[in-house]
């Protein structure tokens, strides 16, 4: 009876154990998409991502840079200011506050030398800046502080 009751417990622990296993791969098989990681222009232009990697750049848009196509394209650069620019290609509308020399962050892939963003996100107000452009910039020496401190 005794051995028993001890067999019963190890079944259950090592049926716990697998049912643990095959959740978390679930769950990472289910998040591989979803995960997009953060790059700036300098590491873009280092090692190019392949195309059919989905990843997140930032920097400032460059000043006259943007241009608006045929269409709903519109095209502009990215740079981190420590030299590096990649050029962006965006069909779709964009942030009302989107502008030339302000932070972004854009959502895409990297096609050509070329990174075609699904999405862009901007600036919500005049002091805001991504914390991951800010972190690019402060690393190029770029950055200065709109509250001065």
């Amino acid at each position: 009876m005794r051995g028993l009751k001890k067999q019963r417990r190890i079944q259950i622990i090592i049926v716990a154990f697998v049912a643990l296993a095959v959740s978390t791969g679930l769950i990472g098989y289910a998040m591989r998409d979803g995960i997009n990681f953060y790059r700036e222009p300098s590491q873009v232009i280092a090692s190019p991502p392949p195309p059919t990697e989905v990843f997140r750049i930032g920097g400032l848009v460059m000043g006259g840079s943007l241009q608006r196509g045929q269409g709903e394209t519109i095209r502009f650069e990215v740079t981190d200011n420590a030299g590096a620019v990649v050029p962006v290609a965006f069909t779709g509308v964009l942030p009302d506050l989107f502008s030339e020399n302000q932070g972004t962050i854009a959502t895409g892939r990297l096609v050509d030398g070329v990174f075609e963003a699904t999405e862009i996100l901007a600036k919500h107000d005049e002091s805001y800046m991504p914390k991951e452009v800010i972190d690019t910039l402060k690393k190029s020496g770029e950055y200065r502080d709109p509250n001065g401190s």
